[in-house]
């Protein structure tokens, strides 16, 4: 059952940290609920489990927050929830239309 309990947190913490990265903004309650899941499943794995198994759990840890945010970031996932959209206008300066007014002014003082 303490294994069991050590693996779901680890999995719960990395799914919350991954949720936090990439789908809720700002580092709130996700990020940190996923710090604690993390920290809670070595601190649990260390104390029922052993010293040995509190080493495995952190470098558990360690490695699959890893691979899961290198994995999620090379996958198409990304690609999908981006905006690829082309914006084809453009804005005309000040200066531009001042420019433009000053010569149709001194072409009509011209005429």
């Amino acid at each position: 059952m303490n294994i069991f309990l050590v693996v779901l947190l680890v999995l719960a913490g990395v799914a919350l940290l991954l949720l936090e990265m990439f789908l809720l903004p700002g580092f709130g309650i996700a990020g940190v609920s996923g710090f604690a899941c993390l920290i809670g499943a070595v601190v649990l794995a260390w104390i029922l489990l052993g010293s040995v198994a509190g080493y495995i759990t952190l470098g558990a840890c360690v490695v699959l927050s890893g691979l899961s945010i290198w994995g999620f970031l090379r996958s198409k996932a990304l690609d999908k929830m981006a905006l690829n959209a082309k914006i084809d206008s453009h804005v005309e300066l000040a200066e531009n239309k001042l420019n433009k007014k000053n010569a149709s002014e001194t072409r009509s003082k011209k005429d």
